[in-house]
């Protein structure tokens, strides 16, 4: 009797870790539905790495073990929906939040994780305005939109020697904020410039025959496009079509792998500029590499865009979790604010706005309709 007592023990005892363990909730929320579906789903499998590799190493937690849970929700890239998955989360009481990939969805979900005490870090989100709110809540992870559109402004009339120059937005908060921010840096860097025209579209569109018959006849010598590559790509198939040939630039949002297949192969070589909100040094590299092989490995896919940076931005959080040796939004959010995290992105630490120290911007072009990193700006 006394041996068959022992399972029953034993089973006991597993019970009672199994209920002692810690669980943390960690929203994401990315568009794995919609045109940017793409790049949604890479953002995702980039945060199912990092909680899965910490899971792996048995965290402990003011010496309690935890388990990371993911919880994932779809906004579809659309203000509303972001708004409703936003309190979603918040209803759910998660720990914290990694997202949203779209500004125009990033910045009114933000307020909803503010008045709910929840940091969230954004992986990709890069208008001016996310980390000017006032929400001590509030971090990204990649260069905002004044770096980003303000060095290719620069870049285009500097280095390309663009002196006419058409820009056309597709009205979302990141698509305008980034054109904006475009001319203005390209003049500043070049008073003289002739902006010829400033077209618009929407995120949406699949003609764009129209702006681009008007842009034809003003012949400028590049294109900027604020916008997502769903709508960057035909665009630039289309431009070809009209035997536009101007250069071509554009933000983060088209700078991605999926832009050949969209745009075509011959569109793009030998055109395109486009910079990522991001960058590792080449000192930085291997770890870049490394991940990059994992998420191969994994997923038998190429990394699309943001996965290095949820990755990072989920292993950031559950640092400063550490840190606090708290889970508690209010205790792990001191050090969140001034975390010193070496990620595969690179160092990863915060300013008083939230925004990411020292960002970087990795400019890109395409040869032989493959994406091609040929210079990292600080």
């Amino acid at each position: 009797m006394q041996f068959k007592c022992i399972p029953l023990v034993l089973a006991l005892a597993f019970a009672g870790a199994a209920s002692a363990q810690e669980v943390i909730k960690i929203g994401h929320v990315a568009p794995v539905s919609g045109p940017s579906a793409h790049l949604g789903k890479d953002n995702e499998n980039g945060a199912k790495m990092a909680i899965e590799e910490l899971n792996a190493k048995g965290i402990k937690i003011d010496g309690k073990p935890v388990k990371f849970v993911l919880l994932l929700e779809d906004d579809g890239g659309d203000p509303k929906q972001g708004t409703a998955v936003a309190q979603k989360l918040v209803d759910a009481k998660v720990n914290g939040v990694i997202g949203h990939l779209n500004s125009g969805t990033s910045i009114p979900a933000s307020k909803i994780y503010y008045d709910a005490g929840i940091p969230q870090i954004s992986p990709a989100t890069t208008q001016t305005k996310y980390t000017q709110q006032g929400f001590k809540s509030t971090f990204r992870v990649v260069a905002n939109d004044a770096k980003l559109g303000g060095t290719l402004g620069s870049y285009a009339v500097g280095k390309i020697g663009a002196k006419k120059i058409a820009v056309i937005d597709d009205r979302t908060a990141y698509g305008q904020g980034v054109a904006d921010e475009f001319v203005k840096g390209a003049k500043k860097a070049l008073p003289g410039v002739d902006m010829v025209a400033r077209e618009y579209t929407t995120d949406k569109a699949t003609d764009f025959n129209a702006i681009l018959t008007k842009i034809k006849a003003k012949n400028p010598d590049l294109v900027f496009f604020g916008g997502m590559d769903s709508v960057g790509g035909p665009l630039l198939r289309q431009m070809k079509a009209l035997g536009i040939t101007a250069k071509y630039m554009g933000g983060d949002g088209t700078c991605t792998e999926s832009l050949p297949k969209l745009a075509g192969a011959a569109a793009v070589t030998g055109t395109v500029t486009c910079a990522e909100a991001g960058g590792v040094t080449a000192e930085q590299q291997k770890g870049m590499d490394d991940f990059v092989a994992r998420y191969k490995k994994k997923y038998n896919a190429d990394v699309q865009l943001y996965s290095p940076y949820v990755y990072d931005a989920v292993m950031t959080m559950a640092t400063a979790m550490q840190q606090a040796n708290s889970a508690q939004p209010a205790k792990y959010l001191p050090f969140l604010q001034k975390i010193q995290y070496q990620g595969v992105t690179g160092l990863i630490s915060f300013d008083a706005k939230g925004d990411i120290k020292d960002g970087a911007l990795t400019l890109f072009n395409y040869d032989n309709g493959k994406k091609t990193k040929f210079e990292v700006i600080k």
